[in-house]
């Protein structure tokens, strides 16, 4: 498997309650050469979040508990992931529900299903921005 200096190693986290979605995101990233964490609900991503302090967060909305939209406000709220970019991964692909991710901090939105050149491509749009830029 080639790398290239384009494409840097990025901890990313993966945050949807269907496991066909985790495992499909998690097969493309590490095909990608990027470390995976999982988390199935809003609490499970608060957790990893604090512990393991991924550079990139993909947040389905609907979820039981906690949905995307409270699980993103609550990372941007903590000074220490406000510049951590979340996101949104939706069915939906509707201008409200962009626009109340946006108003919770949300960087970007994917509409599932997503490909393989979707969510790499996403990956290296945030890769490429400097820390403290996004």
């Amino acid at each position: 498997m080639a790398t290239t200096t384009n494409s840097p190693t990025f901890k990313v986290l993966v945050v949807d309650d269907s496991n066909t979605i985790r495992r499909s995101a998690e097969i493309f990233l590490k095909q990608g050469g990027h470390e995976v964490l999982l988390a199935d609900d809003g609490f499970d991503a608060l957790a990893k979040v604090n512990d393991y302090e991924p550079q990139l967060i993909f947040c389905d909305i609907l979820m039981p508990k906690l949905d995307g939209y409270q699980t993103c406000a609550i990372i941007k709220r903590n000074p220490r992931f406000a510049d951590t970019p979340v996101v949104m991964l939706s069915s939906k692909d509707g201008i409200f529900d962009k626009a109340r991710g946006r108003m919770v901090g949300c960087q970007d939105y994917l509409t599932k299903p997503f490909t393989k050149d979707q969510l790499l491509q996403t990956v290296l749009q945030f890769a490429c921005v400097p820390q403290g830029e996004k």
